[in-house]
């Protein structure tokens, strides 16, 4: 092993070894970005439209109301924020883990509050969940009882 790759290989090994120490030393809800984010007291979102049991075209618009805290695009760390993201057929996901974005996982990550989506005819489950700068639900989570809506 040449001098600089022993160098290298030392200083990755101090890197790892400091990332360590202070993994152990604090909890991982000390953690900065490991899924801590509060949420403020009585915060809840919901469904301006649709309703839970509406009947809808194929392409309709979604309305989100929140209370108690205020939306803030992803990326931005501002207490008591966060942004919405809306989950069409689909579970919300583990604890602690980014919503993952894809056509079940519809992300309004510039803070929007209403969102246009379209659906194959039938039965679909709609849920909003509130998730902070990192698309992590905050702690307890702020999501929307499950609604279904009837696609015509």
């Amino acid at each position: 092993m040449t001098m600089r790759r022993t160098v290298r290989a030392a200083l990755i090994a101090a890197s790892l070894s400091a990332a360590a120490l202070v993994a152990a030393a604090c909890p991982a809800s000390a953690q900065e970005g490991k899924g801590n984010t509060p949420s403020p007291k009585g915060a809840f979102v919901y469904f301006h439209y649709p309703k839970d049991g509406s009947r809808v075209p194929q392409r309709f618009t979604v309305r989100i109301g929140l209370k108690e805290m205020g939306v803030a695009p992803a990326g931005v760390k501002m207490a008591n924020t966060g942004h919405h993201h809306l989950l069409i057929d689909a579970p919300p996901g583990p604890p602690g883990e980014p919503i993952p974005s894809d056509y079940n996982h519809i992300h309004l990550g510039n803070g929007q509050t209403e969102v246009v989506v379209t659906l194959t005819p039938g039965v679909h489950t709609l849920q909003l969940v509130v998730a902070d700068q990192d698309h992590i639900p905050h702690v307890p989570p702020v999501m929307s009882q499950k609604i279904t809506v009837t696609v015509r």
